[in-house]
């Protein structure tokens, strides 16, 4: 009976977590309260050690890309809120058993044991919240929620331990206990009735939690529920638009006219479109949700050593001339061959015309970037000065989304994404230097890409194969702001054969297009590809891992024909 018992606790435990969560997660939707589980988890990944966070990320990516679970950005981050929840709900579990513990030794002492427990649960997600960025106006309010969810959490749960095991009528005190002094369930009747409303209060916060996480995805992944935040004030809205393709891009990394690009040589079928689609664009960041800022109350601050401080408002950079040009992005954690990785046509205005109306102080060299999540960044003023480095405010023709950046981002040529940051609130103009989020936590400080090659079809159609004796093979390269000047193609030993490339490349800072016409002999096959970048050197074929620096090494596939 003891180990029943205990056993019925932690189950009391667990089931209660669901139900708490679910409200805790309506009280997010409806009245932007706290949604706790998220940022419990978005405190511990900001400060685990860096070993911690690189071991998990790389495991998630290795079980996400072997069972060919979806698109890695997205899974991931369901992976993460579902980490989120689990820790809750292990934390529930505990809870319960602990508090079976103290019901099978003291049952008088079980509720306040219950009202402790909550007690000390808010006060450590008070810290949690103290501690993250720009808790917002409803901070009071969302303490005083956490502090009535938690506290009535254990005390609930106390209560329903309780109910499993005390008799409804009156008894001798030999008869309330076991020889071992276990609770005995008395009423069969009771603990059926408690536990059909315990089971069914969890069934429904069950649910609520998996159509809220099926919402979440949905948002990762569709135009539709993906949107920019409206402004609450300001000339512009949502409505606004940018005009962007090759036709509009404009500066050092213009695209060649669409009547070039049109002259090219077709991609092999299956091959990556060259620009992506904004809702299919990869996303990469440090929080469980994107954070929704308000674009008409927000502003960009520029202090340190320049001459004029800056506070500019969205409507005030969107007001400058405006710089288009089509971009590759691909984050430093991404895999050989792996899909956190893409195109697009990003508009903005040149970072340095900012800088130059501000008047850069003689001893300037860095400056340095906080972002609403917390995030934090830093770049020399040389990089700065790029004509090619943009505050970005839209892609492909509309305003940045909230996954994306929303208001502003920063595009910086020949970097990772980890480089890059997103929600700026503020920038530091300084004369030393700092290490930024991610060289905290033991990656490259550096971030420059490496040369990578990808294939991206090697399906075998038969019937285009027997009419033609064709099968074309293609995919990408991409060196970063080096551009590829060769790809080449091996088919099992052979010698390494040139490919094709879809010259000239939608951008300079775009990846490009090969495709190579193989006619294939019956059998089982192995496909390699290898690229030069514009400097002349060859991709490293050496396998080494994303962390620190970023993957090197060949894709492959293998083929039956």
């Amino acid at each position: 009976m003891k180990r029943t018992f205990w056993l019925i606790g932690a189950l009391i435990g667990f089931l209660s977590s669901l139900v708490v969560m679910a409200i805790s997660y309506l009280g997010n939707i409806w009245l932007a309260l706290p949604f706790f589980p998220f940022d419990l988890f978005d405190w511990l990944t900001r400060h685990l050690p860096g070993s911690i966070i690189e071991f998990t990320l790389k495991f998630m990516v290795s079980i996400i890309n072997s069972l060919h679970l979806g698109p890695t950005d997205t899974t991931a981050k369901l992976a993460e809120q579902l980490q989120a929840l689990a820790l809750v709900s292990l934390t529930g579990l505990a809870l319960g058993l602990i508090l079976a513990l103290v019901a099978k030794r003291q049952r008088q002492w079980v509720v306040r044991a219950g009202l402790t427990a909550g007690g000390l649960l808010w006060i450590g997600i008070t810290v949690v919240e103290l501690s993250l960025p720009n808790p917002g106006l409803g901070l009071v309010e969302g303490l005083i929620w956490l502090l009535i969810l938690l506290v009535g959490w254990g005390y609930q749960m106390a209560r329903w331990i309780l109910l499993f095991s005390q008799s409804p009528t009156p008894a001798p005190p030999e008869t309330m206990k076991t020889d071992k002094g276990t609770p005995t369930i008395l009423n069969k009747k009771l603990t059926r009735r408690n536990a059909i409303v315990l089971g069914g209060a969890s069934l429904i916060g069950a649910v609520v939690l998996i159509d809220g996480l099926k919402k979440l995805r949905q948002a990762g992944t569709t135009a539709a529920n993906n949107s920019t935040p409206q402004p609450a004030g300001g000339a512009n809205t949502l409505a606004h638009s940018f005009a962007y393709g090759p036709e509009y891009t404009s500066g050092v990394a213009a695209s060649p006219s669409p009547a070039v690009l049109a002259s090219r040589i077709d991609p092999a079928p299956g091959t990556r479109p060259e620009i992506t689609s904004s809702d299919a664009f990869y996303r990469i960041d440090i929080n469980t949700i994107a954070p929704v800022m308000d674009g008409g109350n927000w502003h960009l601050d520029l202090t340190g050593l320049v001459d004029h401080p800056l506070s500019l408002t969205l409507d005030d950079i969107w007001s400058r001339p405006a710089v288009t040009q089509a971009v590759t992005l691909a984050c430093v954690s991404n895999p050989v061959g792996g899909d956190l990785t893409s195109s697009n046509f990003w508009t903005g205005t040149k970072f340095k015309d900012i800088l130059k109306e501000a008047g850069l102080q003689s001893s300037a060299q860095q400056i340095t970037f906080e972002c609403v999540d917390g995030y934090y960044e830093e770049l020399a003023v040389k990089e700065a000065m790029d004509d090619r480095t943009l505050l970005v405010y839209a892609m492909n023709g509309a305003p940045l989304t909230a996954d994306h950046g929303y208001p502003i981002r920063l595009y910086v040529p020949n970097h990772y994404g980890m480089r890059l940051p997103k929600w700026i609130t503020k920038m530091t103009v300084i004369s030393g230097s700092i290490n930024s989020y991610w060289v905290d936590r033991g990656w490259d400080a550096a971030a420059i890409p490496n040369t990578t090659s990808v294939i991206d079809t090697a399906t075998v159609d038969t019937s285009s194969l027997q009419q033609t004796g064709i099968m074309p093979l293609g995919g990408i390269a991409w060196a970063g702001a080096r551009g590829i000047s060769k790809v080449e193609v091996q088919i099992d030993k052979n010698d390494w054969v040139v490919a094709e490339l879809r010259n000239p490349a939608v951008s300079p800072l775009t990846w490009v297009q090969w495709r190579y016409d193989w006619q294939p002999t019956p059998g089982s096959h192995k496909i390699q590809v290898r690229a030069t970048d514009g400097n002349g050197d060859l991709q490293d074929p050496t396998f080494n891992p994303p962390y620190p620096g970023g993957a090197t090494g060949i894709n492959s596939v293998n083929i039956n024909i």
